[in-house]
């Protein structure tokens, strides 16, 4: 059970208010066309690009602390490692590229490099990636922990902080409010790792109370588990988040360094996430919920005022990726599906398409929550369903080389996720157990892969036909 002070909740509805009157404040200037709503005018510089970079990275706080509480280190082999090499991969070739573009969305280019039927498959992935239906739920659920409200209205609560000023300022209003939740995620989380290495114990206090697998690289899990993990930092490369604040950034340098320079500030989160959750399983070994580890072990060693901070930190995690999710899922909704129906091509058309889509995907968001019952199951399979029809594609979209047919590239993301949905539903029925151990990413991942390089061979093969006529 968790209990707060008068102080406590203060500060937590205090950060909400300061958070609703930093997002307005976008809304109040008038007349901007689409390019002001949906990108800041493709005018972000590079402090404000690595604030919210850095702030919209971490939306599943509550997945890391049960991640770390479960399996120790692992969480971060598999959640911080992979992503800072894939993000630096990504930081140097693909970021100006990506600004270059000037496009607004994945589909949008994959639609340009390999025609509509590709564009309109990768927009439902994408909704389906961003998707901030676990977000919405680990808000809701914390606002139910403090304010013992139903968890249905928790939701819509959720929703409501995460959308309200997204309708009225777009794109500015995630920025200004990604900033205030930078600092406050960060303030929250130094303070409670300083609190446990002076009121709790330091590393003896660790080797001695924690089970002897947390403490190790692997956790013992198997190698193929990690490689899968790995597999799933692909998302990197086909993540909208990414495409979306490169499209907004001022110039590709901007892109380019933000992305790198964010990468040493997500290092010394995860710092301070991993070190949290390893302190809440040696002092609190038995939970029954450890996807509420950070939550009940504030509970135990912090005071009145300072755990109010750290839920406030909690909060800012969280809300800051998604409100960015729900931002992208409308943009989604508006330039890549609801547009494209309509003859009119105007700004104020696709700003309004936005709108309702973030009204739209606020909704699916409530309702999807009240089903979800793992974080981390959630990323594991959505990652394992979507990133194989998209990754190898968006490596074609921007280097010629890797380039291939539209018609290879229809094939590819209808195969690449379909057979990673099917292997996901069929595997448990094969009586061969080294078949059973191969996880539906793999399978996913090496179907595209094929199709990918005979698309490759295909185009060379008719280049060296016609360069002969």
């Amino acid at each position: 059970m968790v209990s707060f002070s008068t102080l406590d909740i203060l500060i937590i509805v205090a950060f909400f208010a300061a958070l609703l009157l930093i997002g307005m404040i976008p809304g109040f200037k008038k007349g901007e066309g689409e390019e002001s709503f949906l990108l800041s005018g493709r005018k972000v510089g590079l402090i404000l690009f690595i604030l919210t970079n850095v702030s919209t990275w971490y939306g599943g706080i509550l997945g890391v602390g049960e991640f770390t509480y479960r399996s120790g280190l692992l969480s971060w082999v598999t959640q911080g490692l992979p992503y800072y090499i894939f993000a630096i991969l990504f930081a140097f070739f693909f970021a100006s590229k990506i600004r270059n573009a000037s496009l607004y969305t994945i589909p949008d280019k994959l639609e340009q490099s390999y025609g509509h039927k590709v564009g309109t498959l990768a927009a439902i992935l994408i909704f389906i990636l961003v998707s901030p239906a676990p977000y919405i739920l680990m808000i809701g659920s914390l606002i139910k922990l403090i304010f013992n409200i139903d968890l249905i209205w928790s939701l819509i609560i959720a929703a409501l902080l995460s959308s309200l000023y997204l309708i009225r300022g777009g794109y500015r209003s995630d920025l200004y409010t990604d900033v205030l939740q930078f600092f406050v995620m960060f303030i929250g989380f130094i303070i409670i790792v300083t609190v446990s290495f002076t009121d709790v114990g330091g590393i003896d206090f660790l080797s001695v109370n924690l089970p002897a697998g947390h403490l190790k690289i692997s956790g013992d899990s198997s190698p193929v588990y990690i490689l899968v993990w790995f597999l799933i930092a692909l998302w990197t490369f086909a993540d909208p988040g990414f495409h979306q604040r490169c499209y907004a950034a001022k110039d590709g340098n901007t892109a380019k360094w933000g992305i790198i320079i964010s990468v040493f500030f997500w290092i010394l989160f995860d710092f301070l996430t991993t070190t949290t959750g390893l302190f809440s399983k040696a002092l609190l070994p038995d939970l029954s919920e450890p996807v509420l580890a950070f939550p009940l072990y504030a509970e135990r060693v912090l005071s009145s005022g300072l755990k109010g901070i750290f839920y406030a930190a909690l909060f800012a995690t969280i809300i800051s990726t998604a409100n960015s999710f729900l931002f992208i899922s409308a943009t989604t909704f508006g330039k890549d599906f609801a547009s494209k129906f309509n003859n009119k091509n105007s700004s104020i058309d696709l700003v309004l398409y936005v709108r309702i889509g973030i009204i739209i995907s606020a909704v699916i968001a409530v309702i999807l929550a009240a089903s979800v019952q793992s974080v981390i199951e959630l990323w594991y399979l959505i990652g394992s369903f979507c990133i194989p029809g998209l990754v190898f594609l968006i490596f074609g979209a921007y280097y010629r080389k890797f380039e291939i047919d539209g018609r290879f590239a229809l094939a590819e993301i209808i195969l690449g996720s379909s057979t990673s949905i099917l292997w996901h539903l069929t595997r448990d029925y094969i009586q061969i157990s080294y078949l059973k151990m191969i996880e539906p990413m793999i399978v996913g991942i090496s179907v595209a892969m094929c199709v990918h390089l005979l698309g490759i061979w295909k185009r060379k093969e008719a280049v060296n036909v016609d360069d002969l006529s």
